[in-house]
């Protein structure tokens, strides 16, 4: 076995590792945001509640309350866009690991004599190939929305 071979290894199943470890991180943000929005819902409908059932509150109170509404609706909006930006990375990693996993059938099928080759093996070489290029197109497209995104938030 090969010191290349044994260094591609270890280098995947780095990769691999450290995609694993992102996906844990984005998954614990994410029911974070899950109960912060359930926290924020129950804040605003006590506002809401304050709101319609004090009419009798003096303006200054009222204000305020609408004040803490509309704070309650920034933050819950900060949140979703939050959100939107981890499911991105979400298709992300799950592209990025099927480009890994394409990446090494294509080159354990690169990695035979071409006299050992069947038909059958040129053809899922081909079919592999043509995979892995439509994940890379799929990936450009997901980091081309992203500074789009990026670029009209600024």
């Amino acid at each position: 076995y090969p010191t290349w071979k044994r260094t591609l290894a270890r280098r995947a199943r780095e990769s691999q590792m450290k995609r694993f470890c992102r996906a844990q991180a984005i998954q614990r943000r994410l029911e974070e945001i899950e109960v912060t929005f359930r926290e924020l819902e129950q804040q605003g409908i006590k506002l809401e509640k304050l709101l319609r059932d004090e009419n009798e509150s003096p303006a200054d109170q009222q204000t305020q309350w609408t004040n803490q509404l509309l704070y309650l609706v920034q933050k819950k909006n900060n949140l979703m866009t939050e959100e939107s930006d981890l499911m991105i990375a979400v298709q992300e990693l799950k592209l990025e690991e099927q480009q890994c996993q394409l990446d090494e059938k294509l080159r354990s099928y690169m990695n035979k004599e071409d006299t050992l080759k069947t038909p059958e093996d040129e053809k899922a070489e081909q079919e592999i190939l043509k995979q892995l290029v439509e994940v890379v197109n799929k990936r450009n497209v997901l980091i081309q929305f992203q500074e789009e995104k990026r670029l009209s938030e600024l």
